[in-house]
């Protein structure tokens, strides 16, 4: 195991890095403040490969290796929160449940117009309103075969790319009866008649990545829509969030380096009792402490993805890497506003709006509480 990158690796994350640089991260003020979706730069990011980083190259992807695909992510996420989240949704929950499980067909169809930037994006539609870390017990939206279609009906909650996606993978509960087969994943074309994508949710942060409630009254759609076999939706979505985790986890790094660098820059100019901040014991501790646990946190990010690529089970330390770099990032960015004071707090710095982001990640994708049990069940099952 060596996370020395290579040099493909080293050149992929130069060129994100700077498209960032320029696109990005010169918008996300702007993004926060008017919660408006960087599409101009979105549309920029098909060629590069950004919008299919788990798409194979014969269905319009990049098809990079993990490590990359979460170097991309960790830039994004310097660059703008919002922006960053919308492309990881997208390219860890949206795409990559066709990746993995749909039919050819299906791929020939879906994937190739939001990978290259010429449709829209992905979504991904688990939670409910009486059902979030509880899937298996808690999805009430169900789907009935009749005739060669599928007949949906439910309600979703909390949907990133709701209303800036051609289509959106929905958990549904295909057997009333319950239990762990029960549930199956089914691509939903966002125009199909009868699913009805409801207001923005107004939001602490993150506000340029649309959050949306999906309501279903008898939408239909084909038979092959379904991804894999009946019954395999649970199974399939816990392989998608492993990965998502990760996904989540790099965002995270990416919003932390963004904090600390602010934290840095700030320290070195401003003057206290005569001298710069950054000659201050306090502010050097803090600098250091943070510098520390991003780098620990980006090599969990890399360990989890070396593992994806190597085609071995990496659902704990996924789940480490997210716990942890979710938690560092908060602890950064309080930090970061600490060393910029009262400035920290106003909105003409980043780091209230790079804090404010943040808070969901320890949330989203399965909260801390959800991945302490899930660490927690895997050490004890080794034991």
């Amino acid at each position: 195991m060596n996370f020395d990158l290579t040099e493909e690796q080293r050149l992929w994350k130069e060129t994100v890095h700077d498209f960032v640089l320029r696109e990005v991260k010169p918008m996300a003020q702007k993004v926060d403040e008017e919660a408006q979706f960087n599409w101009p730069a979105i549309r920029k990011m098909g060629p590069l490969g950004l919008l299919g980083l788990n798409v194979p190259e014969e269905y319009g992807g990049a098809g990079v290796d993990a490590i990359s695909a979460a170097i991309a992510i960790e830039e994004l996420g310097w660059g703008c929160g919002s922006t960053a989240l919308s492309i990881s949704a997208h390219n860890g929950l949206g795409c990559a449940p066709l990746a993995l499980f749909a039919g050819d067909e299906v791929k020939q169809r879906f994937l190739p117009p939001v990978a290259s930037g010429k449709g829209k994006l992905a979504a991904l539609a688990l939670t409910e309103p009486d059902a979030g870390s509880d899937l298996q017990g808690g999805i009430r939206t169900r789907a009935e075969l009749l005739n060669g279609e599928w007949v949906i009906n439910g309600t979703k909650m909390w949907i990133t790319n709701a209303s800036i996606a051609d289509y959106i993978v929905t958990l549904v509960r295909t057997d009333p009866s319950g239990g762990s087969h029960s549930l199956s994943l089914i691509v939903v074309p966002t125009e199909t008649p009868g699913l009805d994508i409801g207001p923005a949710e107004k939001k602490m942060g993150l506000k340029g990545s649309p959050t949306h409630p999906v309501h279903y009254q008898d939408v239909r759609v084909p038979e092959d829509y379904l991804l894999g076999e009946i019954g395999e939706g649970l199974h399939q979505t816990f392989i998608v969030l492993d990965w998502g985790r990760v996904g989540i986890a790099a965002l995270s790094v990416g919003l932390a380096r963004a904090a600390f660098e602010e934290a840095r820059r700030y320290s070195k100019e401003r003057h206290t009792f005569g001298v710069p901040l950054s000659h201050h014991q306090a502010i050097q501790w803090m600098l250091a402490d943070a510098a520390t646990q991003i780098q620990t946190a980006r090599l969990m990010v890399y360990y989890a993805a070396w593992l994806k690529n190597e085609g071995r089970q990496f659902t704990l330390q996924a789940s480490m890497a997210k716990l942890n770099a979710t938690e560092m990032a908060e602890r950064v960015c309080r930090d970061a506003i600490q060393i910029l004071g009262g400035y920290g707090y106003s909105r003409e710095y980043p780091v209230e709006r790079i804090y404010r982001d943040t808070r969901l990640m320890t949330i989203g994708e399965g909260t801390s509480e959800v991945q302490r049990m899930v660490i927690a069940r895997k050490v004890l099952q080794e034991g």
